[in-house]
């Protein structure tokens, strides 16, 4: 199962597939050495390259983009599931982050992200933004040349074969009224300027193609972190880097943060962040979980995606997002694992539908009339809107798209005697993650028969850590 392995294979023959354009029978897909699909054909149309295709016997779909994550939470997933009081919160959740954050080395980050890596791979995640605020040493010293955090996020991924959207992130403030760094932030600190050359230069010693599978946008924390003349300065900075370069921040996660921002500007986060007349459609407002019907108005109208993460907003006790609204108004939305509680696609995208079933009380919210599967509208929504997020060049089966995709076993339990929407919604609602069979990245095979070639050797390194680092206060 080396990723290496097949890159001559150009021509795959699939009883089933999912294209851009609906659902095709006894296809026929040509990708070039570079990962790109370059041929798309089906029935009688496909017979001139059946002859010499290898045969996928299965489901293809495309593989889910992951628009949001923390890979170093990964080392503290079900960690902090223990009552410290009578108010715990997503307050007293982010000291003990705090602690990790402060005690994790580059290598050690290498190890945690290559498991999380493989992690997402298995579960149908086949890119990731990856939200990356670790810049300095523990102390708050810089590296001497190279980001050596940075660097063990591009190791990490380039062992376990995922396709990354490293995401540096400026933050500069610990609240609202450019409040100094605490202590504990100081290992994310970055100034406007190094922040920027810093991206330039990573950018510059990168291949940006279609087929690549690194590439660079950029991160603003969140409003308390990053003051509006900051945010200014770096975002026509970075547009003077690459002016179509996606950008992320998040936003209104918390009513504490949304409270905070209304004492100290008169505005709500998203008010505030939309009134600057900077997002477009390169942004990414990741939760923005208490956001109004007007903003969600305006974000739809400024053409940003939204990011939301379930299972990490119920974990934290954030609330619920009206997905329902945002989908209604017509803007993009995507899923991500951010502190990875859940590293499972399916899982995120069942959450965002149970919350809006929960608060309704009624079934198949997120249906509509055009596309009435819920699993299958949710799966094609979050792909296509997540590779904007990534500012990648995947998200659906088409001539032109870098081949990542996922074989589903349509003969497993799960998903046995599914027809193809139906499938979808066997995949998100009804346990169908465990037919993922087979991952394919930009090409080459990362996951063959449920298993990654790496996995054994990375799981016993990453077991070890886990059971060496230091006591933990968390």
């Amino acid at each position: 199962m080396n990723p290496e392995r097949d890159i001559r294979i150009s021509n795959y023959r699939i009883d089933c597939l999912l294209s851009a354009t609906g659902w095709m029978r006894d296809a026929v897909v040509t990708v070039s050495e570079q990962g790109l699909i370059t041929g798309l054909s089906a029935g009688l149309n496909a017979g001139a390259h059946a002859a010499d295709a290898t045969h996928i016997r299965g489901t293809v779909v495309p593989g889910m983009p992951n628009a949001h994550s923390h890979a170093f939470q990964r080392a503290m997933a079900g960690d902090s599931e223990l009552r410290s009081g009578a108010r715990d919160s997503f307050w007293s959740w982010r000291e003990a982050m705090y602690a990790l954050a402060n005690g994790v080395e580059p290598e050690d980050l290498e190890l945690i992200a290559t498991q999380l890596f493989i992690e997402m791979l298995k579960a149908g995640y086949t890119s990731v933004a990856e939200f990356h605020y670790l810049h300095r040493r523990a102390d708050g010293s810089a590296y001497p040349d190279a980001n050596a955090l940075w660097q063990a996020i591009d190791a990490a991924a380039g062992t376990a074969g995922i396709a990354l959207t490293l995401l540096p992130t400026l933050y500069l403030s610990s609240d609202f009224g450019a409040r100094p760094l605490r202590r504990e932030q100081q290992r994310f600190r970055l100034s406007v300027e190094e922040f920027l050359q810093a991206i330039a230069r990573r950018r510059s010693g990168l291949a940006q193609q279609d087929g690549a599978l690194v590439h660079t946008g950029a991160a603003l924390h969140s409003l308390r972190a990053v003051p509006l003349d900051c945010l200014r300065e770096a975002v026509a900075g970075l547009r003077a880097i690459d002016p179509a370069g996606v950008i992320h921040i998040h936003i209104a996660e918390q009513l504490l943060e949304v409270h905070a921002c209304q004492s100290e500007t008169g505005r709500r986060p998203i008010e505030l962040l939309l009134d600057t007349g900077l997002v477009g459609p390169q942004w990414c407002l990741v939760h923005a979980t208490h956001a109004t019907a007007s903003e969600i108005a305006g974000v739809a109208a400024s053409e940003a995606s939204v990011c939301v993460c379930p299972s990490t907003e119920g974990n934290l006790g954030d609330g619920f997002f009206d997905a329902a609204r945002l989908l209604a108004a017509g803007a993009g939305l995507c899923i991500g694992s951010d502190s990875q509680a859940t590293v499972c696609p399916a899982e995120e995208l069942r959450w965002l539908e149970y919350q809006q079933r929960l608060k309704r009380r009624r079934r198949a919210v997120l249906a509509t009339r055009a596309e009435p599967h819920v699993g299958a509208r949710l799966w094609r929504e979050a792909t296509r809107c997540g590779a904007r997020a990534l500012g990648q060049n995947i998200g659906t089966i088409q001539i032109g798209r870098r081949a990542d995709w996922l074989v589903l076993d349509a003969a497993h339990p799960a998903l046995a005697g599914a027809d193809e929407d139906g499938l979808l919604d066997r995949l998100v609602f009804s346990g169908g993650q465990a037919a993922v069979r087979d991952v394919m990245v930009a090409g080459r095979w990362v996951v063959k028969d449920g298993q990654h070639r790496r996995e054994e050797e990375v799981a016993a390194r990453f077991a070890t850590w886990m059971r060496q680092r230091p006591s933990r206060t968390y």
